[in-house]
């Protein structure tokens, strides 16, 4: 009998809308109240693609980095997705999982992490049990 194989995140496609654009340091320099600097914005969310085995942000500008400390309260979507681009598991807004807090404790409301010039995120660990989908 064969058992079915079950699903591995490659990548977290993160959607966060973002309060204070300004709390994070994009080479050194505080970011603009608009996010002027911040690599992946897109309108007013931030929207990195993770590689959940690396860490690295697949869609990052290379030569920058960041100290990112976005509040996002309940404003955090996101998206897992396998190898081939399938959809496993997905939120459309909620809480920060604490995989996107490897720097200090986000409590759920901040995504705080810092990210080298090759887009490689510090600490990171990824755990599928932090993306559990609000009731």
């Amino acid at each position: 009998m064969a058992r079915a194989t079950p699903k591995v995140p490659a990548k977290v496609i993160v959607k966060a809308s973002v309060r204070y654009w300004e709390d994070s340091t994009i080479n050194g320099v505080e970011d603009t109240d608009s996010g002027d600097r911040t690599p992946c914005k897109n309108g007013d969310l931030w929207c990195p693609v993770i590689n959940v085995a690396t860490g690295i942000i697949e869609n990052w500008e290379i030569g920058k980095t960041a100290s990112i400390h976005f509040k996002v309260v309940d404003g955090c979507g996101w998206e897992l997705v396998d190898s081939i681009g399938n959809t496993i598991k997905s939120q459309e807004y909620g809480y920060v999982p604490r995989t996107l807090c490897p720097a200090e404790n986000g409590y759920g409301h901040y995504i705080i992490m810092n990210i080298d010039e090759k887009g490689q995120i510090e600490k990171w660990r990824f755990d599928i049990d932090d993306f559990q989908e609000d009731d």
